[in-house]
């Protein structure tokens, strides 16, 4: 994609303060002073077999670009495709209960969407949120001396994989459908007041994907501490058991170079920080002198904050795992 989005003219508005020239969550447009709108979309074919628990996540993951760029999520359209099969109307009417439920959570009203004939299985939402042109969090701002702070544990792809083999155990089941279905929402709200100098959430890139976005937008490298980061129970295990989906295996091949490990950490464990997530938490690059702070208020809220490394000088490797 990023290929074909390079050949196409550019345009100029000097109110887009982030396009889709960058990395970025999603685009912001300024349209006062003091208001900007945050713009995204995102839909994805099933991940669980129930179908209110699939409309929850597609709408937790809709979400969280809003949050990730510190803003406030206003309004959504659903994106939908179904098969033209009238006896599976009760599936899809379950599938949109699931994400206005999720919608409802987060304050953020459904207001229209499109469907279309499809013998797949989709959905989705193109969400709408409001921010301060003066605070939004864009991955590009990480400083040099900065703490890594990630929000959720890590494993959601391989316990998916898992899922769909008929191969994961009950509780890692719970544990990462309770993970993709939660909002980030309470996240971003607690880091607002502290000086995040950038931001992104963990999705289809996993964690070094979205971090080697940050760290080439701030112009930065980044350390981090493998023994620091949580992993959703389960996740391991299904690492172990050779359950890679394939978009592991891609993020693997395209950011390997990248990457540099420190002896002694396992191909298992390693597969874990190339996983990529669904509905994944947020990465925060904030002042060194807060991160203690900002970890004790997003446990103290119930978020798996943890600080996972650094921001250091540029060098190479851009991403040192140690």
């Amino acid at each position: 994609m990023d290929s074909v989005l390079a050949k196409l003219p550019r345009q100029f508005d000097p109110n887009v303060l982030i396009g889709f020239d960058t990395a970025d969550d999603a685009g912001v447009y300024r349209l006062t002073d003091d208001l900007a709108l945050v713009q995204t979309v995102d839909f994805f074919t099933p991940i669980v077999d129930d179908p209110y628990t699939f409309g929850q996540i597609a709408a937790a993951n809709s979400l969280s670009d809003v949050y990730a760029m510190g803003g406030r999520p206003v309004s959504a359209l659903s994106i939908v495709g179904f098969p033209n099969n009238p006896d599976r109307i009760e599936i899809l009417e379950q599938i949109l209960q699931g994400g206005l439920a999720k919608m409802q959570e987060a304050n953020c009203t459904v207001i229209g969407g499109h469907s279309i004939g499809d013998d797949e299985i989709k959905f989705g939402y193109a969400v709408t949120g409001v921010v301060n042109p003066q605070r939004v969090w864009a991955n590009a701002g990480a400083h040099v001396g900065d703490r890594l702070v990630l929000t959720k544990q890590l494993g959601t792809g391989v316990i998916g994989t898992a899922i769909k083999k008929g191969a994961a155990s009950e509780e890692s089941i719970r544990v990462a459908v309770d993970s993709m279905s939660t909002l980030n929402r309470t996240a971003s709200e607690v880091a607002l007041p502290f000086p995040i100098h950038g931001a992104t959430d963990i999705t289809g890139f996993g964690l070094l994907g979205h971090a080697r976005e940050m760290a080439i937008g701030s112009k930065v490298s980044m350390v981090i501490d493998c023994a620091a980061i949580e992993l959703l129970p389960g996740a391991l295990d299904c690492s172990r058991q050779g359950f890679l989906p394939g978009g592991l295996l891609h993020n693997t091949e395209f950011i390997a170079g990248c990457v540099e490990f420190a002896d002694g950490i396992s191909d298992d464990l390693r597969n874990l920080l190339f996983d990529p997530q669904t509905s994944g938490g947020l990465l925060f690059s904030v002042e060194s002198a807060f991160a203690k702070d900002l970890v004790a208020a997003l446990r103290e809220r119930g978020v798996a904050g943890k600080e996972i490394g650094e921001v250091v000088p540029k060098t190479h490797p851009l991403i040192m795992v140690k």
